[in-house]
């Protein structure tokens, strides 16, 4: 390692935590299996493991902010809003998870009716209408206090146009009761549509507590002499200190996936692929989001556990199929996996760790995939009697063994696997034939050939850092602030004076925030009528027209020539690279892999039968350590890294890069 100490990533996944330290031409990594109860002990640990004692930056990918959306386990929060629209936040869009599903289920509101309160005030488009009244005020506040809470949200009517109401309410607040935690709308998600701001703001509220305490507690974990404070990965895919992460916490919903598309993009731009679709399985869910010209693809249309979450956010997709996914029979007699999931503790049944419930790892391991005894994370042994047991006893009811039932489980897997990318793909207007697929986390190249076929894609590529691909993305992370100011009005009779007086307030408030940040103009815009925007680069103003044409037809498949355009915002990214010195070894290392070493000529180090599509075959076993620059292999085959394992399916082809990644090629 250097003197100054590696760059790193470590990140919390449902069932390990990885970790991937850069330093010149080394890179180190280490898997141990996570800590739920608290993510920070797993974090320790992976240094442990890996023999880190200082870092040059440490950034840190978790799953807090989202598991407390998930679980209802946020603090205790207060919303004040406008009188009369105290249900706002209940009403919502009255949309519906199932179109034709009238009575389905409704996530319950973050903030239950009696911990809403409202202030007499009202303003408009152009300004105030009525005044904020005081008396209402000090009542609120009362409320506020008497309810006992930990965080309040404040979203007002047209507090993103003209704050001075919110600001007014949140001064009070702040004042009266210093220990709680307030956000206010108009800080947030300056940004038209009441709904999506006020539910935007109050997950705000809701995480900021928990998500600052456990900050806290990484905080002095991680204490080095020497060593710089720890990052946060953002949703947005770039990094920023623990204390920006604490007051922006809905900022940090999507902190576990992003890093996993960052990773992917550096390692498919290495091997000479800007356009992929990354597809990160792991233990308890996977994760797949588009690449597009080496970068990964935001939104503003999350949706986080039935909550809108407008802020920039990496576009991906999760679905509950991941290695710890429970397999399981309906009433109807029909096979099933996930949502459940084994997770870490107890785990697959092949874990013999108390777990009886058998998961797509069990699967996998009884196919042959898997090796029987394989060690994972120094800690656990896979035992494949185990898995055989388990699912056997799922498959009796059904009339099928357990090599059928196993079958089964991977089939229904990859089914809902294959969904999620036509989502990012298709359902984006991109075609998956035009894309490689980046197979990474702990299981997912041993599905990436089966997902390839099933979506007519000719090229996977597995990167050697696969198993922790999610954490190299980490280390490799930029600092990124983002920004957004309303400027509603039609684009055709917009001063130009305009766009440039918002982009400088945007760009005077990033440089006092960043060192000599990099920075990059954006735009919402929609044809007038329309009810959302999309996001467009907004580097030459003249232009944005044309751009917003063509991304709305490759979007929405059609454009309006005619159809005057609406301004709705102007965006601003800023970002500062971690470490602006390319890492000694090139491109190759900056992409998270050593110079890939000639060819040795290596041998497969065995050979064992593994079931495809329900024939045994005879596959040759590969040491991924043995194989170096155009190594090529052939399937059926099976190679076998420190932290993953791929499965080259029968009319598949390999060979290895120069940056370490492993090129598979649907043979024609």
């Amino acid at each position: 390692m250097s003197a100054n100490g590696p760059r790193v990533g470590v990140d919390v996944g449902g069932t390990f935590t990885d970790l991937v330290a850069l330093a010149g031409d080394e890179i180190v990594t280490a898997k141990v299996p996570s800590t739920p109860a608290d993510q920070s002990e797993g974090v320790e640990r992976s240094l442990e493991a890996a023999g880190v004692e200082a870092w040059s930056a440490l950034a840190h990918g978790m799953t807090v902010a989202t598991n407390a959306l998930l679980e209802r386990r946020g603090a205790r929060t207060a919303l004040v809003t406008t009188a009369g629209f105290r249900d706002l936040l209940e009403i919502g869009r009255q949309n519906r998870a199932g179109l034709y599903d009238l009575p389905g289920p409704v996530p319950d509101p973050l903030v239950p009716r009696e911990l809403r309160f409202t202030v007499a005030e009202r303003m408009g488009p152009d300004g105030e209408l009525e005044p904020l009244d005081e008396e209402s005020l000090r009542s609120a506040v009362e409320a506020v206090r008497a309810a006992d809470v930990e965080a309040v949200a404040v979203c007002l009517l047209f507090g993103f146009l003209h704050p001075s109401h919110e600001q007014a309410v949140g001064r009070a607040l702040r004042s009266a009761l210093p220990e709680v935690h307030v956000s206010l709308s108009s800080e947030v998600l300056p940004q038209v549509r009441e709904f999506e701001r006020c539910a935007t703001t109050t997950a705000d509220a809701y995480l900021a507590p928990r998500l600052g305490a456990y900050l806290g507690r990484l905080g002095e974990r991680l204490r080095r002499p020497g060593a710089p404070e720890p990052l946060v990965m953002q949703s947005s895919g770039g990094v920023t200190g623990l204390g920006d992460a604490a007051r922006r916490a809905a900022g940090c919903v999507l902190s576990g996936p992003a890093g996993g598309v960052v990773g992917a993009a550096h390692v498919a731009a290495a091997s000479g692929f800007p356009d992929v679709l990354s597809f990160d399985m792991g233990g308890t869910s996977t994760d797949v989001a588009p690449i597009l010209g080496g970068e990964a693809a935001t939104t503003t249309e999350s949706v986080v556990a039935g909550v809108p979450v407008k802020l920039p956010a990496v576009d991906v997709h999760t679905v509950s199929a991941g290695g710890g996914s429970i397999a399981w029979a309906d009433p109807g007699g029909a096979l099933r996996v996930g949502p459940r999931s084994a997770g870490a503790d107890p785990g697959p049944a092949a874990y013999g760790r108390g777990g009886e419930d058998p998961t797509v790892t069990d699967a996998n391991l009884l196919l042959g995939r898997l090796e029987d005894g394989l060690e994972l994370g120094g800690e656990l042994t896979l035992d494949r009697s185990r898995a055989e047991r388990a699912l056997a006893g799922v498959g009796e009811p059904l009339g099928l063994d357990a090599v059928e039932t196993a079958l089964g489980a991977v089939s229904v897997a990859n089914a809902e696997m294959a969904r999620a990318l036509r989502t990012i793909s298709v359902a984006r207007g991109l075609d998956p034939r035009e894309f490689a697929l980046v197979a990474f986390g702990g299981a997912g190249a041993m599905h990436a050939c089966a997902l390839a076929e099933e979506l007519e894609m000719k090229t996977v590529l597995v990167p050697r850092a696969g198993g922790v691909l999610s954490a190299l993305g980490l280390a490799l992370a930029d600092t990124r602030r983002d920004y957004e100011h309303p400027l509603p009005g039609l684009l055709g009779e917009l001063d130009p004076g305009r766009f440039e007086d918002a982009f400088g307030e945007l760009e005077q408030a990033a440089r006092a925030d960043l060192d000599s940040p990099e920075l990059r103009r954006a735009a919402d815009l929609r044809y007038r009528g329309q009810s959302f925007e999309l996001t467009v680069a907004a580097g030459d103003p003249e232009r944005l027209a044309a751009r917003f044409g063509t991304e709305h037809e490759r979007r929405y498949g059609y454009r309006m020539e005619d159809e005057p355009i609406e301004v709705v915002s102007v965006r601003l990214r800023a970002t500062v690279a971690v470490d602006p010195a390319e890492p000694a070894g090139g491109p190759a290392t900056a992409a998270g892999d050593s110079p890939e070493r000639p060819a040795g000529g290596g041998a497969p180090s065995g050979e064992r039968r593994v079931n495809f599509d329900g024939d045994w075959r005879a596959a040759r076993v590969w040491n991924r350590a043995e194989l170096g620059h155009g190594s090529t292999l052939s399937g059926p085959a099976v190679v076998e890294f420190p932290e993953s394992t791929c499965v080259l399916a029968p009319g598949w082809d390999g060979e290895l890069d120069a940056s370490g990644t492993l090129v598979l090629v649907r043979a024609s």
